[in-house]
């Protein structure tokens, strides 16, 4: 499956803003945004010229592309399906991003960032109702129970992760133990619930030109 292999770090420059894809990496000094918080590229440090509507679309989409993790066409069938559901386009598009497994692991702080947390789906660490899920792209629904499995020296080490992160927070959604790595998904997420500003009426915009 194809993903992106390029320094993280490079993708919050280019947006001009802190998107945390390498965890609590981002809260530190060592954050490559906070030593040089200008564009990457030899220009990079050239005054940002004055965007166009349609620059101000596109990179708000690349910014919540980049955010998840996915490749265009990813994305693409994500807005294809938020059009095809009842409710606001991009108020649904949101939602189906957030009910990503990969995505609730990162949110219950059983992973650093998203990348960390995709790769605990793929190692075949979920359980969703009992029955083991290795596909990040997975949607959750209400009711779903998630578990993190494993030797217990691998249960320890989620266990600390979790305990390192707490101060994150778990959004209102979803009930976690942090103790017995486990999430009941109590209702589905919703646009207050992301903590990142995404305008996805820009995202729209774009994609029904």
């Amino acid at each position: 499956m194809a993903k992106n292999l390029g320094p993280s770090c490079r993708l919050c420059r280019r947006e001009n803003e802190k998107l945390f894809l390498k965890g609590t990496k981002c809260t530190t000094d060592k954050c490559a945004f906070m030593r040089r918080g200008y564009a990457p590229g030899m220009h990079g440090q050239r005054m940002r010229r004055k965007a166009s509507d349609y620059a101000i679309q596109l990179l708000e989409k690349q910014k919540a592309k980049r955010i998840y993790g996915l490749l265009e066409r990813q994305f693409k069938n994500y807005f294809k399906k938020a059009e095809r559901s009842k409710g606001v386009t991009g108020e649904v598009l949101l939602q189906l991003l957030e009910r990503r497994i990969d995505n609730v692991v990162f949110r219950a702080c059983f992973a650093e960032s998203r990348a960390k947390a995709r790769q605990v789906v793929k190692h075949n660490f979920v359980r969703i109702n009992g029955r083991k899920v290795n596909i990040p792209s997975y949607l959750i629904k209400v009711g779903d129970e998630i578990k993190i499995k494993g030797s217990d020296q691998q249960l320890k080490a989620f266990r600390e992760t979790a305990k390192v992160l707490e101060e994150r927070g778990v959004p209102e959604w979803m009930e976690v133990s942090a103790e017995n790595l486990a999430v009941k998904i109590t209702k589905l997420p919703t646009k207050k619930d992301i903590g990142m500003v995404i305008e996805e009426n820009l995202i729209v915009e774009l994609y029904s030109k």
